[in-house]
């Protein structure tokens, strides 16, 4: 699919989803969506992943920071990042229209390794979450994974490697060494990706920031300094954004109440939970899970 336009890339988007929704795929790492309207802030988790507007505009919101992308743009996100992802432009006759491939840090690392020539040494952390044009060899890649969908005894074969090849063509583009630090050698960044990664699996218990920065072989000014970098938020902001999300999705998925989710996520203290969820969400857990009850399952942009 040499040559592949943004215009053909929505095409195939909207003849595969045809409604409203998140649509999975026989690729497992591309997920599609649909929308014909605006949506509220979505507040998911972001993990590594390449995600691409073909139709409409999409911002995501890190912290205080709004990322907007419109068509033949893409946003990079190289860690997990709670963040909140909004439809800004959409209607039913241009619905707005995406994808999200999902990246292997494996084949990240494997291929920083592959290429020594791309490594980023010395370079300061920066912020892992960016918004670029989409290279034409990018979009094609894309556009090829896209096409997998409609020969699906081709996708065992032949999807890893055009995955491959889009995580190749992201560390040779402009935001590749977002991905690069993350992955290569033993740096500030690669440091950070620790502490990120041990928050994610142990952010129900308290966090010492001093043991934190031990664990990934850091001083606690470092640690905090070059995780604000990467991520927009200190350690114990990105502990309590991950926690408040997950009692957010116990109560609504799970019918737990604020009491037994907040004690679930490391909460102590009721108030303290209700207080810390009203701030990031806007209502109190049971206003807040009752209205999102009401409303239809919101898109996971």
């Amino acid at each position: 699919m040499a040559g592949t336009s943004v215009t053909e890339m929505a095409d195939l988007i909207e003849r595969v989803t045809g409604r409203d929704g998140m649509y999975p795929t026989a690729v497992d790492e591309l997920t599609l969506f649909r929308a014909s309207a605006p949506s509220e802030p979505i507040s998911i988790l972001y993990e590594p992943s390449l995600c691409i507007v073909a139709q409409g505009s999409k911002q995501v919101i890190l912290a205080d920071e709004v990322y907007r992308y419109d068509p033949a743009q893409f946003l990079l996100v190289s860690v997990d990042l709670p963040a909140s992802g909004q439809v800004v432009g959409a209607s039913p006759q241009a619905p707005y229209l995406g994808l999200r491939v999902v990246l292997d840090p494996a084949v990240v690392g494997e291929l920083v390794a592959d290429t020594g020539h791309l490594e980023t040494r010395g370079t300061p952390p920066g912020r892992a979450l960016s918004v670029s044009p989409v290279e034409p060899q990018l979009l094609d890649a894309v556009a090829r994974l896209l096409a997998l969908l409609d020969c699906p005894r081709d996708i065992a074969v032949l999807a890893p490697l055009v995955l491959r090849e889009i995580t190749y063509r992201l560390l040779t583009g402009d935001q590749g060494p977002r991905l690069r630090q993350i992955a290569a050698g033993d740096g500030q960044a690669r440091r950070v990706a620790r502490a990120i990664r041990w928050l994610k699996e142990h952010f129900a218990e308290p966090l010492r920031i001093a043991a934190l920065a031990r664990e990934v072989r850091m001083s606690p000014s470092a640690l905090h300094h070059h995780f604000k970098c990467v991520t927009a938020m200190s350690p114990l902001q990105y502990q309590k954004r991950l926690r408040l999300q997950e009692a957010r999705r116990l109560m609504f998925g799970e019918g737990l109440d604020a009491a037994e989710a907040g004690f679930r996520v490391g909460y102590e203290s009721p108030s303290q939970f209700s207080r810390e969820y009203r701030r990031l969400f806007g209502a109190p857990p049971r206003r807040d899970v009752a209205t999102l009850q009401l409303e239809p399952v919101p898109l996971q942009v």
